[in-house]
């Protein structure tokens, strides 16, 4: 049987998106695994999976599965490229998107330009989730983290340069660290002024990214937490920028930035067995 699927990417951070309501293809993590493989499958970050919607206050039900085989519960830059998909078939300028992590608003800017109403972020140990009571501004860890969930776990380290750190090394290691509960995104920050950081993301399960969206907006609370940043910044990541405003009256964070088309195809299901 022959799938259609849609390749697409936010600043470098590259997604297969299939749309489920048609072809209600069974997943599991084999499959996951060898459709997002570059070798082997399509080639992709994460997997992005379509269907009708649950909520009646949602235009369509959006999983994201990272390379790994797992499970996310939110993907910023996926979230955007969804919204690409969704202006593209159907030639509007507003939809909501419901994930794992909740209900997710999008606006479109432009054709290649998106909004994302990321949702409040989760302060509160129980929350990200860690594994015991501990300040979340102040992780017990070697390099002084702060944590918060933008809808799945991220921990932030500041640092003077960024190019002295080694994000594959340090993330690999931090990542599965006894205090992230469900493992952690790990995040390393170098302000360059109150309103613009330069920033690369471990992401867990999926490894080092040219950008990630949630990362991008943990990075941005947690520099407003720490007193380093205004609450408007523009995030500077290896495949573009993003623009993030935490909306002080909403507590909403607010993502913008670039979506991109590469190509369209399909594969035979059968070459993806479970």
């Amino acid at each position: 049987m022959n799938i259609p699927f849609y390749k697409m990417h936010g600043i470098g951070n590259d997604f297969v998106i299939i749309d489920n309501s048609v072809n209600n293809i069974e997943l599991n993590e084999r499959r996951i695994k060898t459709l997002c493989d570059r070798r082997y499958g399509i080639g992709c970050d994460q997997l992005i999976i379509l269907s009708k919607p649950k909520d009646s206050n949602a235009d369509i039900y959006v999983r994201f599965f990272n390379e790994g085989g797992d499970e996310a519960g939110a993907c910023g830059n996926g979230s955007r490229c969804v919204a690409g998909w969704l202006h593209h078939k159907y030639q509007r300028k507003e939809f909501t998107l419901q994930t794992n992590a909740g209900l997710l608003p999008v606006e479109v800017i432009d054709n290649h330009t998106m909004k994302v109403n990321m949702g409040q972020p989760r302060m509160k140990w129980q929350d990200i989730p860690l594994s015991r009571d501990v300040d979340t501004l102040n992780l017990p860890l070697s390099g002084d983290p702060a944590a918060v969930s933008m809808g799945n776990p991220h921990a932030t380290f500041f640092v003077e340069d960024l190019s002295t750190v080694d994000p594959v090394f340090s993330g690999k290691m931090l990542e599965k660290d006894p205090l992230f509960a469900e493992g952690a995104n790990i995040g390393f920050v170098q302000m360059l002024d109150r309103q613009s950081m330069r920033v690369r993301v471990w992401e867990r399960g999926a490894g080092l990214t040219l950008a990630c969206g949630s990362g991008a907006c943990a990075s941005v609370v947690n520099a407003v937490r720490r007193g380093f940043a205004d609450r408007y910044c523009e995030v500077k990541m290896d495949g573009g920028n993003l623009i993030i405003e935490w909306d002080e009256e909403t507590n909403n964070v607010l993502m913008t930035g670039a979506v991109h088309f590469s190509f369209t195809g399909q594969f035979d299901l059968d070459n993806y067995p479970l």
